[in-house]
Order: structure tokens, then sequence, then C-alpha cells
């Protein structure tokens, strides 16, 4: 699929299309590239990710005063919570973290269990504050998509304002399944696999993400 049909058939995908980033998922595909490597180039990636994902954060402008004069500045006036799914979305959180110190934090343990054929929710902490927040919800991959709808519907369940969704792969099919039952999700990742294989893993994509940043292979 071109990257123009890409961006016809899932509308509300954000590819971020950057040398940095391009370079470095090169390298986490390899299947030389060892944990620590691997950690350490996710949270460099997710540092880049988080600054994409911002953009158009609401500003409001302030009079301050500069070692020289007084003047107007702009600061950021949303309340940010950045949620991940764990485990592999722990791997992405320092880096967005680093960006956005201020903001609070939340986690979601919630896996897919094949032989319930459902999805098994074992952990969840969220701020007592996060109503009217814009999220950032952070997790590596999306296959099936049936983890991150789960996440999404337990999120909107305490009256968040927006939802954007950070990944660095994507399956088609889990897009379309995310999209059709969660529309007004933005997501924003690097690239949209050609498939998924018959155990859910992206192809070619990088492996188990959790288990190459664990490395628990």
């Amino acid at each position: 699929m071109s990257k123009h049909s890409q961006k016809e058939q899932f509308k509300n995908v954000n590819i971020i299309n950057h040398p940095l980033l391009t370079h470095s998922l090169s390298t986490l595909r390899r299947k030389e590239t060892n944990s620590s490597e691997f950690r350490r180039i996710l949270a460099e990636m997710s540092r880049l990710m988080a600054y994409e994902c911002s953009r158009d954060l609401s500003m409001k402008t302030y009079p301050i005063e500069t070692p020289l004069e007084k003047t107007d500045c702009s600061f950021i006036c949303e309340d940010v919570t950045i949620v991940s799914v764990m485990r592999a979305g722990m791997g992405m959180l320092d880096g967005f973290m680093q960006m956005f110190p201020l903001s609070k934090v939340g986690h979601i343990g919630i896996y897919r269990d094949k032989f319930l054929n459902n999805t098994v929710e074992y952990y969840f902490r969220l701020p007592d504050d996060i109503e009217g927040n814009k999220i950032f919800l952070l997790d590596p991959l999306l296959a099936t998509g049936a983890t991150v709808v789960a996440a999404i519907e337990r999120l909107k369940q305490y009256g968040v304002k927006e939802i954007r969704f950070n990944c660095l792969l994507a399956s088609p099919e889990g897009l379309e399944i995310l999209q059709n039952v969660h529309p007004d999700v933005q997501i924003y990742c690097l690239s949209i696999e050609r498939t998924m294989n018959e155990k859910g893993y992206l192809l070619p994509g990088l492996g188990d993400a959790g288990d190459r940043i664990y490395g628990t292979l």
C-alpha cells in the first residue's frame, strides 16, 4: 500500500516521517540490537515523537521579565497526562516525561488472552484529577488493536478531553479496528506495516517490543 493510499484509508493517522526517527527505527528492527541499545534508542525516539504529537497544544501569553526588560511570552496551558500501556509502553514513558516533566502519569495493564478471546485488565492506575486532560497514550506496537481499544474505553470512562495514541508500528488491521471503534482518537506512528502473522506479530516488524526492551526473549 502506498503512502498516499494509506493516508486516504486512515484519515486520523499521522505518519511521522523524519530521518532521525527512520534511522533509529531501522536500528530497532535489527535482530542484533540488544536490550540496552533498544531501550536507549526507544527513549530517544519517544522524545521526538512527543515533540511531533504536541505541535498544536494550546498556549497562553503572560508578561515576564528577562534579565534586560519586560516582555510577553507564551506557555502551554493544557493539562497533559501521559499513560503507558504496560509493559511495553513503559519503554516510551521516560522520553515523554522528559519533554513534559510537569505532567502526571498513569499506567494501564491490559493483555489479550487468546484462550478467552478477550482482553484482561490486571492493573489500572490514573491520577485523581484526570478529567478534562489531554492524554498521550503510549504503546510501541499496534497489532490486533484489542489492547489499545480496551485501554481507550477505560480512559473515556474518566471524562478525559482528548486521546492521542502514540506507537512506532501499526498493522492495517489494527488501525482499521481502532478507527472504527474510536474515530475521535488521533494516532501517531512511524510506519504502517504490511500485515501480521498467525501469532499476531507485525511483519516485517521488530519482534515483541516488551521482550526486546526487557531482555526476556
